[in-house]
């Protein structure tokens, strides 16, 4: 009995490993993909979440419709998460208008660190001395690439601000893990369908009043092209697959390593530049900007 036990969380521990590289893929892929759209100079991040929210409501309505069951958790709460999540995705995206994928990539780490506080002090999960001391150190790792962006020549130019970009990547990651901590809360005591299904409809409309506020002139200057479709096409596709996994592993796992999973983006995302760019990728490399 005791080996089938072992089995059995073997088998699990190897599928949440394996669902976290598809994360962590579909992360990269959806900064590579919002890094492309900055360099063709659109800057609506809030409209490339938009067509990401509307595959999720599209998808995962209909099939939490067929059910026909009243929603186990109050619906003001799904708006909550959706609405701090639209956020982080709109201060992340956003970011990459001043800082490198690099950059943006590396400091979205930060998640790691405030869903680790988060979840000591709202979810009562006790860690050891030595991982705040392994979650101290990323911080400090971290601090080197703030350092390496206020030196760099970027800097200096009126129209590259890389300090702004970083700091909208790190209060992008608040939200992150406000969501993230809301999220395993709520799946651990409900099903992924409706998690995801009312996070997607919600997300959908808080974003579209954000672009009629925020973005609406932006797109009417917007040249479509079919590049400019296929990224976005690209990017709602990714963070849709991101989505639909999200809810598994956070069950099975948790906020801690459900990010700690993301940390492996940064070398999806090399890999990516590297395979379309076919050079090498150092920490102030900004030819994607």
């Amino acid at each position: 009995v005791s080996m089938e036990i072992k089995k059995k969380d073997a088998r699990g521990l190897v599928l949440v490993l394996f669902l976290g590289q598809l994360l962590a893929f579909s992360v990269a892929a959806a900064s590579f993909a919002s890094s492309f759209l900055a360099n063709l100079g659109v800057d609506a991040p809030l409209t490339q979440s938009f067509f990401a929210y509307l595959l999720l409501t599209l998808v995962y309505v209909p099939i939490l419709l067929h059910r026909r069951q009243k929603p186990r958790i109050p619906w003001y709460w799904y708006l909550a998460l959706a609405f701090v999540d639209t956020q982080g995705g709109y201060l992340v995206v956003k970011a990459y208008q001043y800082s490198s994928i690099t950059s943006v990539t590396l400091l979205d780490c930060w998640t790691v660190v405030w869903v680790i506080l988060l979840t000591w002090y709202a979810l009562g999960t006790r860690y050891s001395f030595w991982q705040f001391l392994g979650a101290g150190t990323c911080v400090a790792g971290l601090g080197l690439v703030l350092l390496s962006d206020a030196k760099s020549p970027d800097e200096q130019d009126p129209g590259q601000m890389p300090l702004l970009g970083d700091a909208l990547v790190i209060a992008g990651t608040v939200c992150f893990a406000f969501s993230n901590v809301g999220e395993e809360y709520c799946v651990k005591k409900n099903d992924r369908v409706e998690l995801v299904a009312m996070l997607g409809l919600f997300q959908l409309l808080v974003s579209i009043i954000q672009i009629f506020i925020f973005e609406r002139k932006t797109l009417e200057a917007i040249a479509w092209s079919p590049t400019m479709i296929s990224s976005f096409a690209g990017y709602a596709i990714a963070i849709f697959t991101f989505s639909s996994i999200t809810p598994f592993v956070l069950k099975m796992s948790g906020s801690t390593l459900f990010n700690l999973s993301l940390l492996t983006s940064d070398m999806w995302a090399v890999a990516i530049r590297l395979l379309f760019y076919e050079h090498q990728v150092t920490i102030s490399d900004r030819s994607l900007h």
